[in-house]
């Protein structure tokens, strides 16, 4: 179940901009809002590593398959070559 609500990301967030607005920081805006949208670059950050240790998984596990059926066949067809 996803906790819709107040966290203490957005309240940093709402007091940078705060900050900000009222000229008490000079930061770039990029890193006043930078507790809005950082948690979603990490989560993205681990679903795209955990995409490419799939897609990686699953292209091994292809080459391997492959390799498999090639020697079932050769096996097979030297059966057939001493009958």
């Amino acid at each position: 179940m996803v906790r819709v609500g107040t966290g203490p990301l957005s309240l940093l967030g709402v007091a940078f901009v705060v900050l900000k607005l009222t000229d008490n920081i000079d930061w770039s805006w990029l890193w006043v809002l930078a507790p809005f949208w950082i948690p979603w670059a990490i989560v993205l950050f681990i679903l795209v590593f955990f995409g490419i240790g799939v897609l990686i998984v699953a292209l091994l596990d292809s080459h391997d398959d492959r390799k498999r059926r090639k020697l079932k066949q050769e096996r097979l067809k030297q059966q057939s070559l001493r009958r």
